[in-house]
């Protein structure tokens, strides 16, 4: 009898924790207007055909990973929109790195080629969640002459095509993800949202 009301408190606690609180729904919201953004911002279409596709999309990838964004929920949303400000200018420097990153490969596509030197690194990183390492291994596949291949753990194995490129695994990325990122970082001792 102690098994089936301990199994079944077990099973009530799990009920409870699937049902999305205010502060989730407040997130999911969240989520999906700074994806919203996104959509407007790099699609460049503001005709209703293509506001619409952006609207389902958005409600699409926020009901199905929206505890991907924010793992840790103990931030009052002031400090999830300077994350979200974060984020859009890494990817404006981004897309600086991008632009940089397509001359050296042009480079080497028209200089010597005895100077391409395929290689595969190990690259050991300190970032705490899924979500900035997904974005920490993105922009090193975005970045033309490297590509992310695996990742174990907190370690990336990434293939770069010279040495040049293979340079540009110094840890810059990585210090500027986890500036966006500094308040999870820190204990928080303020209440949620």
């Amino acid at each position: 009898m102690s098994m089936s009301v301990a199994h079944f408190g077990t099973a009530s606690r799990r009920i409870l924790m699937a049902q999305p609180t205010s502060n989730t729904k407040l997130y999911r919201v969240f989520v999906f207007v700074l994806l919203m953004v996104m959509w407007v911002v790099l699609s460049g279409f503001f005709d209703a055909f293509h506001l619409s596709l952006g609207l389902i999309s958005c409600a699409i990838v926020v009901w199905l990973s929206s505890d991907l964004l924010f793992e840790k929920r103990h931030h009052h949303l002031r400090v999830r929109i300077k994350q979200g400000f974060g984020l859009f200018a890494y990817l404006i420097w981004m897309i600086g790195q991008i632009v940089l990153s397509n001359i050296c490969v042009l480079k080497l596509a028209l200089g010597d080629l005895d100077k391409l030197e395929p290689q595969i690194l190990r690259y050991k990183c300190s970032l705490n969640t899924d979500f900035q390492r997904f974005l920490l291994a993105n922009s090193i596949t975005l970045t033309p002459g490297t590509v992310t291949i695996k990742i174990i753990g907190d370690t990336f194995y990434v293939h770069a095509i010279s040495d040049e490129t293979a340079q540009g695994l110094d840890g810059k990325m990585e210090n500027r993800i986890k500036k966006v990122f500094a308040d999870d970082y820190e204990t928080s001792t303020e209440s949620p949202a």
